[in-house]
């Protein structure tokens, strides 16, 4: 995959946009978003050794982020899910399900992207008004668009069960597609995706901060206990966070989260990322809310992205449901140097790029929601 992402927003027809950070928008589902423990117990466990850290790299929690070793580029997608339209583009065609920004994805060193559903055939659905499942082909259609690894820690990933989950697990298994934020136990669950690229040791942590209060306890990890990565569980988060710190010269944690249809972060966003960032998180991004947010560097220099929108979806029409888009963040070592947000709108269930005056005028709304984050359009 390329290397190359500047300050700049390259559409597919090779327009291209000055960065500066904020959003488009979405909305169709189901749950209400829960509020986090703003707390954050003595770190216990891990799920890594120590190592020596990166030349570069600053301590646990602290110190500047500075650009050190040689930059990748990580993009990220919203949701994806397989129902109505985009379920027929699956059977239709694996391979050109995920649509025309497939190019955006695979142009990237590492892409990364939100699963929304089960992968099964089997399972009772949960008593909830939206269930969603695919077919294991599912796993072909988001590998052969570039997606290196899905996150399946959302408020959709046990809509079948731990029959559904063992089956998800094992689809993803059988064709060696790497998922995160879910597993047979809390370890398993939260424990990241590593990857080494131009001598850039990343970590990609899955979580979700949003799951139905009714099915929460059971759909949560747990020791022994098949299920979900919770954001909820803050101290097992940042854990987590702190642990992948010690051997990664890029962490990365990708949530679940944020309020149906509301385009600034809600409390349980802004309670949950400082604690993040100060664990040693180096990018915090995610989606859920059916819209875009905005995004931009925080004071501490991580970059974080509130909402990344819907992604391969059954939104249809022309209103905010269908806005979409990819994040393109440059990064070197603990330092994101660059960010540019490609605009997209879905069509027939797949995220198309858009172009000309569409694309200004979507960039021009990206970043006019970055006010109401406290981010910065720029570096710290």
């Amino acid at each position: 995959m390329s290397a190359t992402a500047r300050l700049a927003l390259a559409g597919a027809v090779g327009l291209v946009l000055t960065l500066t950070a904020c959003s488009l928008p979405y909305g169709d589902e189901d749950d209400p978003t829960p509020t986090p423990t703003p707390t954050v117990s003595a770190v216990v466990g891990g799920v890594a050794t120590a190592a020596p850290t990166a030349a570069g790299s600053a301590p646990v929690g602290g110190g500047p982020r500075r650009p050190s070793g040689q930059p990748v580029t990580i993009a990220f997608g919203g949701d994806i899910h397989f129902a109505g339209a985009p379920g027929q583009r699956l059977a239709a065609d694996p391979a050109t399900a995920v649509g025309p920004l497939s190019a955006t994805l695979s142009a990237a060193d590492l892409a990364v992207a939100n699963l929304e559903t089960a992968v099964t055939d089997r399972g009772t659905a949960a008593p909830k008004e939206f269930t969603f499942r695919a077919p294991a082909t599912a796993f072909d259609a988001v590998r052969a668009a570039g997606i290196d690894v899905v996150s399946m820690a959302n408020n959709h990933g046990m809509d079948y069960g731990e029959v559904g989950l063992r089956d998800s697990l094992a689809a993803a298994s059988a064709v060696h597609y790497p998922v995160i934020g879910i597993g047979l136990d809390d370890t398993s669950a939260f424990t990241p995706y590593r990857t080494t690229i131009r001598g850039q040791r990343i970590a990609v942590i899955g979580a979700t901060q949003v799951l139905d209060d009714e099915l929460a306890a059971a759909w949560t990890a747990g020791p022994g206990k098949p299920g979900l990565a919770s954001a909820k569980q803050v101290d097992k988060l940042v854990a987590a966070v702190r642990a992948a710190r010690l051997t990664a010269d890029t962490v990365v944690v990708f949530l679940h989260w944020g309020v149906e249809q509301q385009q600034c972060p809600g409390d349980a966003q802004r309670a949950l990322e400082p604690l993040l960032t100060a664990a040693g998180a180096d990018i915090v991004v995610g989606s859920h809310a059916h819209v875009v947010l905005g995004g931009g560097w925080a004071s501490d220099g991580a970059y974080v992205d509130y909402g990344l929108g819907n992604f391969v979806f059954y939104a249809s029409g022309s209103g905010p449901n269908t806005e979409s888009g990819v994040l393109r963040l440059t990064v070197a070592g603990r330092a994101v140097t660059a960010a540019t947000w490609v605009p997209a709108r879905i069509s027939g269930g797949a995220p198309r790029p858009l172009t000309g005056t569409a694309a200004t005028q979507a960039l021009a709304h990206w970043n006019a929601l970055r006010p109401c984050t406290g981010l910065s359009a720029t570096p710290p």
